[in-house]
């Protein structure tokens, strides 16, 4: 009777073959809540640099490119695309051709009244 409980040995090479469902299902809803994670990453990452992104920037995002190794979101890969939005210095002074700046910058010609009666 003991022969009945053991498996022939190409029964249990099929058993090893068979995926478990349960890791199956696991990893599906690890791949989604990955993406759920990247955009909270995202608006996380954006408020501290003080940058705006729409929630339509973030619908148009390939969010998988941003999941590590790991499965959890990459810090670098978010700060990167993050860059382009952070405010940049002008390469120009901003100033030029504004006009007077400041008392006594501008000193005009005096004024010559075109009325004939005041002339000398």
């Amino acid at each position: 009777m003991s022969d009945n409980n053991i498996a022939p040995e190409g029964q249990a090479e099929n058993a090893e073959a068979v995926p478990d469902p349960a890791q199956a299902i696991r990893a599906e809803v690890h791949r989604e809540y990955a993406e759920r994670l990247v955009k909270a990453e995202i608006s996380i990452q954006a408020a501290r640099a003080g940058v705006k992104i729409s929630d339509t920037f973030i619908r148009h995002l390939n969010l998988p490119a941003f999941v590590g190794e790991d499965g959890e979101p990459s810090s670098e890969a978010i700060s990167e695309v993050l860059q382009s939005f952070r405010p940049r210095a002008p390469l120009y002074a901003q100033d030029i051709g504004l006009g007077p700046r400041g008392e006594g910058s501008y000193n005009p010609r005096p004024r010559t009244s075109l009325d004939a009666r005041s002339r000398k």
